[in-house]
């Protein structure tokens, strides 16, 4: 269902996360979020898109300012579903957030209108800036299956 692409899909719709990591695979870029006032990783919505790694690498760039970043994988590594509260904007809803690593070329970041702050955070310290468990359970699975060695 196309629908499901678009904000207008006021049952819930589809967005993509970033979870931008250093080179050397140590660091994740956090934001400190302007609107929600929680750390967590870059992301948004898919505004038509079908392609959500493409969604996730544009908010990447958009929220960081880094322009060479490349995707691990097309294939996603997490999806979580969680529920929007209704605000003065908009009713409750779904987002479906499907979620790609995506590794910088460098830690020079600019920070966007949408972020209060930005940080690069060592993955093992992620616990020290949120206790979002959605962020927590994602990098457990970085940890566990995408960067152990084999």
């Amino acid at each position: 269902m196309a629908r499901c692409f678009e904000r207008s899909c006021k049952e819930g719709h589809v967005t993509g996360s970033a979870f931008l990591l250093s080179f050397d695979r140590k660091e994740i870029l956090l934001t400190y979020h302007r609107k929600l006032k929680m750390w967590i990783q870059l992301g948004g919505h898919c505004d038509g898109e079908s392609l959500v790694h493409e969604v996730a690498l544009r908010e990447a760039i958009e929220e960081s300012g880094i322009s060479e970043l490349h995707l691990l994988s097309p294939i996603p590594f997490d999806i979580d579903i969680h529920l929007i509260p209704a605000n003065s904007k908009e009713e409750a809803h779904y987002h479906f957030d499907v979620r790609y690593i995506i590794i910088a070329t460098t830690k020079d970041f600019i920070c966007s209108d949408e972020s209060i702050e930005l940080k690069w955070v060592p993955l093992d310290k992620v616990s020290h800036y949120s206790q979002e468990p959605s962020l927590l359970r994602a990098i457990k699975k970085i940890y566990n299956f995408v960067l152990r060695p084999r």
